[in-house]
């Protein structure tokens, strides 16, 4: 069972006050932290926080930090692992000094789709976990990434953490709608 991961739950929009048109769903997820000027012309070097950084293109609205002042996207090149950004009205090392250690940020409905059985992380965290008989085993508080598989954090109803591999065997069914995982836990000898 593949889960797409956006963005770890820590890099999430932490200001309460953005709303959303689904419970538990932020109205924007962080694509990218900007670090500091690169050359005269005014460009960014931002570290890539998302599976899709395509998405980002000339005359995309990205926006920026905590107060989401939209900034169109005027040019971007690959430079290693990073991207290099260039923002409409933002010419100089001066002014492209003012975005240093700021979040980009994009509106989750401008997200792509998923294929069928692959959910974005933030749109897993808060649900009700049960077992196959529907007995209430926590929360999803986290998600761990690692190489071979994410790893679901879940707080139970008695407050002691669980932690459950994000594979088939374990993961049985994900129900947005209900707002709910179904999982078998699998039993160590």
């Amino acid at each position: 069972m593949k889960r797409r991961g956006q963005v770890s739950p820590d890099q999430l929009p932490q200001d309460p006050s953005t709303g959303s048109p689904s419970p538990g769903e932020p109205d924007f997820i962080a694509v990218g932290r900007l670090r500091r000027p690169h050359g005269v012309g005014g460009e960014v070097l931002m570290d890539i926080l998302t599976q899709f950084p395509e998405r980002l293109h000339p005359g995309k609205v990205v926006y920026l930090s905590d107060t989401r002042e939209p900034l169109q996207i005027q040019s971007v090149r690959r430079r290693h692992k990073e991207l290099l950004l260039r923002f409409a009205g933002i010419a100089t090392p001066e002014e492209a000094g003012r975005l240093r250690n700021k979040i980009i940020y994009v509106k989750t409905s401008e997200l792509p789709d998923l294929p069928e059985g692959e959910y974005y992380h933030h749109q897993l965290m808060g649900l009700k976990v049960v077992d196959e008989t529907g007995q209430m085993l926590g929360t999803l508080e986290s998600i761990l990434e690692t190489k071979a598989n994410d790893v679901y954090v879940v707080i139970g109803v008695d407050g002691k953490e669980l932690l459950l591999p994000a594979v088939e065997e374990v993961v049985q069914d994900v129900d947005l709608e209900k707002g709910e995982i179904r999982v078998r836990p699998q039993e160590w000898h």
